[in-house]
Parts: structure tokens; C-alpha cells; sequence
């Protein structure tokens, strides 16, 4: 096989290939086998019909498209090989001859990863961050567990106050009509949480059980609902009950309920440790994200297209993961929020495309200091995971090789190399006032 490779335009070049005959040859015979056992001819079993004789019924030519589809995907990967391209998109393919007892010549425009001008990324400045814990986030996250173990009363007397979980059966109308999604029963809703639309809860306070009241509204201009955004709408509520949070004392009865220790001031001290390794983590993500953002946005590329939709289908994909996790579906998803898959991904879509320009600056740092990951270092990483996957190091190796995934394990080692590379050659300045 002989393979060239000749760039046109910016990301885009025509890879021009031709294939020996005996190959040809290999791809019809398949492909012969694989229409014989599905075609009809008087007087033979299926799959038993001679090659000559189905020949010259249906002809050679009645191969060319199977024999092609054999073999243009196998050759198309080992040309791309040998050219050194890396496609981004599928090829545009033209087959120039292709024939029993002929060579195969084809031309296939191909979209590659676009080149990066690199601009300044060693000694990148990063504002100093503090990761000690103060007295006042101590007491925050105190309020927030002493929130969460809270014991919801009923309340028999008394009107609704912010805080306070109201049970209470409501429909929406626009224009005096019902809509779709706005009618539910015995819903707990705690009052200055948000989680309804805006003015909705604040006209709740007051309220008593029993209540039944019109709380008008206006909906959002950027709601997901297409047929409700800016639309005024009225809610008939009733308030069936109306429960107060019972705060537990912050004391060391507190703290051997929630934790192992004694004393709340033991439990303090647990806690202001904890929260400052939780800090600390969360600035180091911080300051990962900051240096390679700051690399990128020196950098200059253009980045196509296909690139952005083909994250974006990662970052779908990786979305309905974490759905799944809580017990919803994609579909699920969509019927709550009144989008669809198409508005999902205009959503992502500027998040994606950082993505593939972060990833393609730090491909381009890497390879500019030499950068990459070693066998010993991906040796490491297999046993890291060979606890979590139950398996051997030497078991994950041969099942990453064999589904490809074992190239993805070097090339993550590689980016995050190049990231401590680029926070080792950065330098901390004072964090501005």
C-alpha cells in the first residue's frame, strides 16, 4: 500500500492512497462469501452456489460495494497511520479505480487537528490563595449540619415564616387555562429555598393551615418552557400543613450524635481539619484549571467544528451518566425541564469548546518539552486501578490493549504531567485586594 498525504488548507489535506490488486482480490472474495450465503439461484443451496456461475448471473460488479466496504475502513486506518495525520472528522471519500484484477486508488479529503501557535505559558502568575479555615466558615458549616439534622414540627398555630416547609396542593392556569407540569399534590415546598419560580414563595409567607390562596406570577423570559416564558400565570394554592425546623442545640450532645467525639469542641477541631483538606483540594483544582486556562488563552488555534460536536457528544454522554447515578434517565430528564438534546448541547457548547482548546494547548505544550508518560508510570497507574477494578495490573494491561484504551491511560498521564509542568514553572503573586 502506498499512502501521501497533502495538506490543502488549513485542517483540511487529501490523503491519496492506492492498494495492490491481491488485496482487491482478498476484499471480493469476502465479500462473494458473505452475498452467497443470502442470495437465491435455482438449483443450489444457499451458500453453495458456484463463484463463476454467480458471476455470470449478477455479474462481478454486484460485489464492488460489499468488497469495498470490507476493505476501505481497514486500509483507510493503516494509511492514516503511515501519513502521520490525526483525523478529527469522517473523510470525504472519492474512489478513483477499484475492479477485479485492479489496484484500488482513492482520495479522501480529511479534516486533522488544527496546529497550535503557542504563546507564553512558563512563568504564568497565579493570585495566592489562603486554605486556612476562619472562625466564621466554621460556624457556616456548624449552622448547615445543625440545618440538616434538623426535626421538621407541624405547626398547629401560627402563620408561615421563611425557612418553614409548607405542604401544599397547587395548579397553574395562563389565560384561565390549565398547563402541562403545573399541578401537584401534598408537595413540600420550604419557603425561601427558590426552587419555585421567582415571587412564588415569598407570597406564601403568612399563610395558615388551611389556607387556600391566587398567587400570580410571571414567568421567566429565559424559562425552559418555550409556551410559558414571560406569560403571567395564577397558582390556586391550598395549604394542607405548615412544618417548623426544631434546630438541635450546638452542644456536645450534638456532637455524639453526628460524630464519634465527645465534646463539640473535639468535633470542632475534626471538623476545621477536615474543611481546610477540602479547601485545600478545591484550591488546587482552582489553581489547575487557572494555569491552563491562562496557557490557553495566549495560545492561538482554530478549532473545528466537528471537534466541538464531537465533546459535546462526550459531554452528553458523561451528563446521562451522573443522571443514571440518581435514578433518572435522559428522556426523564428532558420531560422535566422542557428541553431537549439539541438544547442541552447549546448549553455546553461553550464548556466544550474550552475543552478541546485546553486539550489541544496542553497536547501542544507537551509535545513542545517532551513531555509524556513512561511504561513505569502507566505500570504505576495500572496498579492504582487494579484495587478499584478487582484485577491484576497484568489483567487491566491486556484488556486495555486489546479495546484500545491502554493509549488513553498514557495520554491522561501525559496531560496531567504537563499540567504540573506548567503550576511547577508558574509564580504565586499576592492576591489582589
Amino acid at each position: 500500500m502506498k499512502a501521501s498525504w497533502e495538506k490543502i488548507e488549513k485542517n483540511v489535506g487529501v490523503l491519496e492512497v492506492e492498494v495492490g490488486a491481491e488485496r482487491v482480490t482478498e476484499a471480493l472474495d469476502k465479500a462473494f462469501k458473505k452475498v452467497a450465503a443470502k442470495v437465491n439461484v435455482p438449483g443450489f443451496r444457499k451458500g453453495k452456489v458456484p463463484r463463476s456461475i454467480f458471476e455470470a448471473k449478477f455479474g462481478v460488479e454486484s460485489l464492488y460495494q460489499d468488497a469495498l466496504d470490507i476493505l476501505l475502513p481497514e486500509v483507510y486506518v493503516e494509511a492514516v497511520e503511515e501519513a502521520g495525520i490525526d483525523p478529527v472528522d469522517r473523510p470525504e471519500v472519492d474512489v478513483e479505480q477499484f475492479g477485479k484484477g485492479q489496484t484500488l486508488k482513492f482520495k479522501a479529503k480529511v479534516m486533522v487537528k488544527p496546529e497550535v501557535t503557542l504563546g507564553t505559558y512558563k512563568g504564568l502568575e497565579l493570585e495566592a490563595a489562603d486554605s486556612s479555615v476562619s472562625d466564621e466558615e466554621l460556624d457556616e458549616e456548624l449552622k448547615r449540619l445543625q440545618q440538616r439534622h434538623a426535626e421538621l414540627v407541624v405547626l398547629e398555630d401560627g402563620a408561615a415564616e421563611n425557612g418553614d416547609v409548607v405542604i401544599l396542593d397547587f395548579e397553574g392556569f395562563v389565560d384561565g387555562e390549565a398547563f402541562e407540569g403545573g399541578k401537584a399534590e401534598k408537595h413540600s415546598l420550604e419557603l425561601g429555598s427558590n426552587s419555585f419560580i421567582p415571587g412564588f414563595e415569598e407570597q406564601l409567607v403568612g399563610v395558615v393551615k388551611g389556607d387556600e390562596k391566587d398567587v400570580e406570577v410571571t414567568f421567566p423570559e429565559d424559562y425552559h418552557s418555550e409556551s410559558l416564558k414571560g406569560q403571567a400565570a395564577v397558582f390556586k394554592v391550598k395549604i394542607h400543613d405548615i412544618k417548623r425546623k426544631n434546630l438541635p442545640e450546638l452542644d456536645d450532645e450534638f456532637a455524639k450524635d453526628v460524630s464519634e467525639f465527645d465534646t463539640l469542641e473535639e468535633y470542632k477541631q475534626d471538623l476545621r481539619t477536615r474543611l481546610q483538606e477540602r479547601k485545600e483540594k478545591d484550591l488546587q483544582v482552582s489553581k489547575e484549571t487557572a494555569v491552563v486556562e491562562k496557557a490557553a488563552a495566549g495560545a492561538e488555534v482554530e478549532i473545528p467544528n466537528a471537534m466541538i460536536e464531537s465533546e459535546l457528544d462526550v459531554m452528553i454522554k458523561e451528563f446521562e451518566r451522573r443522571l443514571r447515578a440518581q435514578g433518572m434517565t435522559l428522556d426523564i430528564y428532558f420531560q422535566f425541564s422542557g428541553q431537549n438534546e439539541g438544547m442541552l448541547k447549546e448549553q455546553m457548547r461553550e464548556d466544550a469548546e474550552k475543552r478541546v482548546r485546553n486539550n489541544l494547548v496542553l497536547e501542544a505544550i507537551a509535545a513542545a518539552e517532551n513531555i509524556t508518560a513512561s511504561d513505569e508510570e502507566v505500570d504505576a497507574e495500572l496498579t492504582k486501578l487494579a484495587d478499584s477494578y478487582q484485577r491484576s495490573a497484568e489483567e487491566l494491561r491486556d484488556i486495555f490493549a486489546s479495546n484500545g484504551s491502554l493509549e488513553g491511560i498514557k495520554n491522561d498521564l501525559t496531560v496531567r504531567k504537563t499540567v504540573d509542568f506548567l503550576l511547577e514553572s508558574s509564580k504565586t503573586i499576592p492576591a489582589a485586594v
